[in-house]
């Protein structure tokens, strides 16, 4: 697969007259618990050459693509992507944690990690991650069941919340690291692995049980950090200085 995601960026940046500064894994299978039919969901951050910032009109500043074999390709230009960094926006925060890579120019993504403490918003962090799970847990949980997939459509946001809870901080793009973090419970772990062996094998849409004690904690944890979140200050906003110098340094002629 990566051979194929490797061309496709290649075909991108040929056709399209860009450079690609980052390509990398995101969803569930960046996450840790895809299923045997989950997609391959390609997002990567691109760069135009600089004549194209030099026009009165702005353009199209985004680059899609489905492509045979499951394969979703999807990228934001790099103006575009600083913007939403600057609001903290979680997905491209996590894109820049995700553990699969398939093309990295080398010191960009550093470059750009590097800044993520500058910009995180844990007001908005936790409200993003809240909505994720109060959607997925009042969308699919069904007469006691839900999908095995959106079960850890659930589970991933809350967890990120505690993280967010005690650390102050971008939580980690891997499930396992959040599930092996502070916060969660020895029988909560055992419970989480039993479902990454039952999901491994399973289709997206089989369903699950979930005891009604345990969904009723997870409603109440959902309620809990709705509370928490609402008493939370945002951040002092600051300078995109910082930003700019990345946008120059990485737009050539």
């Amino acid at each position: 697969m990566k051979a194929q995601v490797l061309e496709a960026l290649a075909n991108i940046e040929a056709g399209e007259g860009v450079r690609v500064l980052l390509a990398v894994e995101s969803g569930s299978r960046a996450w840790g618990f895809a299923s045997p039919d989950s997609d391959y969901d390609v997002r990567f951050i691109y760069v135009h050459p600089r004549d194209w910032y030099l026009s009165v009109l702005e353009s199209r500043d985004v680059i899609e693509r489905m492509l045979p074999g499951d394969l979703d390709v999807s990228g934001w230009e790099l103006r575009k992507s600083l913007r939403l960094f600057a609001k903290c926006n979680l997905a491209l925060n996590e894109w820049l944690g995700s553990p699969v890579t398939y093309l990295e120019v080398p010191g960009f993504r550093r470059q750009l990690a590097s800044l993520v403490p500058n910009y995180f918003n844990q007001v908005a962090a936790t409200y993003h991650y809240l909505r994720m799970a109060r959607t997925a847990f009042e969308t699919h949980y069904r007469d006691g069941e839900i999908g095995i997939k959106k079960i850890f459509y659930v589970l991933r946001p809350l967890f990120a919340c505690r993280w967010i809870a005690r650390h102050g901080t971008q939580p980690p793009t891997e499930f396992g690291r959040l599930v092996a973090a502070d916060g969660v419970t020895g029988e909560e772990r055992q419970w989480v692995g039993w479902l990454l062996e039952r999901k491994a094998n399973a289709r997206e849409a089989e369903p699950v049980q979930i005891e009604p004690s345990r969904a009723e904690a997870l409603r109440a944890e959902i309620a809990q950090f709705e509370a928490t979140a609402s008493r939370l200050e945002s951040p002092a906003r600051r300078s995109f200085d910082d930003l700019d110098l990345l946008m120059r340094s990485w737009v050539q002629a």
